[in-house]
Order: C-alpha cells, then structure tokens, then sequence
C-alpha cells in the first residue's frame, strides 16, 4: 500500500503518483534519440563506424564534434527565438502562424535601413534608399524592426482579443499581409551589404548567444512576475481569469506584441547572419516554432509548459534534423519524418491531458 500523508479537508497524498518535472521526460528523450543515432552510425555498413556527436578522426581539442554541435545550435537559434514567443501565445491557447512571414518581412525592412552606402569604394548596387538611409546607426534599423514587429503583434491581438476572430484565422491573414510586405518593399529584389554593426549581430555564434539570453530572461518573466502569471492564468481559464480581475483583452494584445516582436528580432537576426535580406526568407519557420514548443512540452489546449521545456525542444528538433542528413536520408523523407514527429508530440500532447483529466 503507498504512504499517504494526511492533507487538508482529509485528503490524502499519494506519493507513488507523483511524477518528475515534464521537462526532465524531454531531456531524457534528447539522450535516447541521440544514442540512436549513434548506434546508426556505429552499426550500420554505409555509415563506416561514424559517430554523430563525437570526434573519431581527432580533428578537434575535445572529444565532441564541435563542427556538428556548432551546426545544431546555429541551425534551431533563430528559429528558437521566434519558439520563445509563439510558447507565450500557445500558453494563452492561442496560436501565431504569421511568425515566419513576419521574419522575411522585418529583414526586408531592417536591412534597407542596415546598408553601407559604399561597397570596395563603390555606391553600394542593392541600395534601396538615397543617402540618407546609409550607414546609419545600428540601433535605427534595431528599433524600427522591433517597432514593426510590435505594430503587426498589437494588429493580430486587437483581432483575436477584442473582434473575438479566432487566433488561427486572425494570424494567418496576418501571414499573408506579412509575405505581401516583404515581396514588395523592394519589389521582390534582395537587400545586401549592411554595416559592419549590423553584420555583427548575426555573426559567429551570435544567434546562439541572442537566443540563450532571451530564454533565460523570458524563463524568469514567465516564472517570477504577473505578468507570466496571468498568460496561465489566461491559458487555464480565460473566464475565471477575467472573474479575478485580470484584464484578459490588455494581457492578450501584450502577449501577441512580445511574439512578434521576438519573431521580428529573429528577422534582424537571420539578415544579419546571411548579410542580406530575402523575401522568401521564414518559410515554415512558423510550424517549426510550434513544433518546437509542443515537442517541448507546452499544450495546445493552453495554461501549460514552460521556456525551458521550448529550449529543449528545440535541441530534440536540431538534433533530429542533424541526425536525419548525418544518415543520409533524403529531403524529402525528412520533411515526412518531422511531419510525422510533430503528429505524435500532438498526439502525446493529447493523451496527457486525458490522463491528467
């Protein structure tokens, strides 16, 4: 029989029933897929002995494959920017598919204010703008991103908090108004050659540093202040959230901003570390965020998960991608695999609300 502690109003805990931190589940999944790709790389003939994470050719000072772990981190950063804010908007139950339009748009714009006006002493060929728009201070192109980003984010959650337009609806036509901006603020045509500041933001393993810091400070936003109270507030029980005082409309439209503005940040980002702009740039970026946060274990149905648990997931999702090309898959098996995986973390995200009911 389990120990049972005696509890208020004569109930009883069970400790046999209490279960470890969720993200600890994550942690241990990141492991096993890990070690399968190791023992792929091991086992299989094509592979010839190979390991995935570790140095076999001493090639490197340490035992790690520092160039395939640089790989991995580099590759979910950005994307892992925009998973911070879409994981605010998930714990709300809502959702934001205009994340990765939103990206291409914000580059667009950001970098037409971020470019030199002189390239090897010459005028630089993809200016947009006259002289007056070059070699301006990194923090203009900076803020007027962030200003960007947090006017489409206040649009999207005016629609969804106060029109009551369901956010699917709302952020996917804000998808498109997005991919429109970016394909005709230069008319379709690249913007290249920023400022030496502006090239630095996204230089290195300055992605990755940009990402573990906006996780950190969100991590400790959403666990110490009211504000990350009321998103789970919200997420949990909008009506008895609204019975408590909490302004649901004000905190919605507050959530959305931070979102967009964490995904046109991540525009800025990506421009910056490509050293153009593009208005193709964000494609699926949305989805992969999403994948990112309910593989890290936030539910779609709201008031649940934690940044931690996004940060993780999308080391699951690196991983897996890494892995995938580390065995030769082909491209488009990949795209069917992730698809795959996002159903079942869905799926799994599903069975652990019925049992938690």
């Amino acid at each position: 029989m389990a120990d049972t502690s005696q509890g208020t109003g004569g109930l009883t805990f069970d400790k046999s029933k209490r279960t470890w931190p969720s993200e600890l589940n994550i942690f241990l999944a990141l492991i096993i897929i890990i070690v399968v790709f190791e023992i792929i790389g091991q086992t299989a003939p094509y592979m010839r002995g190979q390991s995935f994470l570790f140095d076999s050719k001493d090639r490197f000072d340490s035992i790690f494959n520092e160039a395939r772990l640089k790989i991995i981190i580099l590759q979910v950063s950005v994307i892992g920017i925009i998973a911070l804010g879409v994981t605010q908007v998930i714990i709300t139950a809502g959702i934001d598919l205009s994340s990765g339009p939103l990206v291409a748009a914000t580059a667009m714009i950001a970098m037409s204010l971020g470019q030199t006006e002189f390239v090897n002493g010459s005028p630089n060929p993809k200016a947009l703008f006259g002289s007056w728009a070059m070699d301006l201070p990194v923090i203009i192109p900076v803020v007027v991103g962030l200003a960007f980003g947090a006017l489409i984010g206040a649009i999207n959650g005016t629609f969804i908090a106060f029109f009551r337009i369901p956010p699917f609806i709302a952020t996917l036509g804000m998808f498109l108004v997005c991919r429109g901006i970016a394909l005709w603020w230069s008319g379709g045509n690249p913007i290249s050659f920023p400022t030496e500041q502006y090239a630095w933001i996204g230089s290195g393993m300055m992605p990755v540093v940009w990402f573990v810091l906006l996780a950190i400070v969100f991590q400790l936003i959403m666990s110490f202040t009211v504000y990350g109270k009321h998103t789970y507030a919200i997420g949990s029980n909008e009506e008895a959230a609204r019975m408590s005082g909490i302004n649901v409309r004000r905190h919605k439209v507050m959530v959305y901003m931070i979102a967009s503005m964490l995904a046109a940040f991540a525009g800025i980002v990506l421009s910056s570390k490509a050293v153009t702009a593009q208005a193709g740039m964000g494609e699926f970026y949305e989805l992969f965020a999403i994948a990112m946060a309910v593989i890290g274990g936030i539910s779609l149905q709201g008031g649940r998960g934690s940044i931690i648990g996004t940060v993780l997931g999308a080391m699951v999702l690196g991983v897996i991608q890494s892995g995938f090309t580390y065995v030769k898959l082909d491209g488009s098996y990949q795209l069917i695999a992730m698809g795959c995986i996002i159903i079942a973390a869905v799926i799994l995200d599903q069975f652990r609300q019925r049992n938690r009911a």
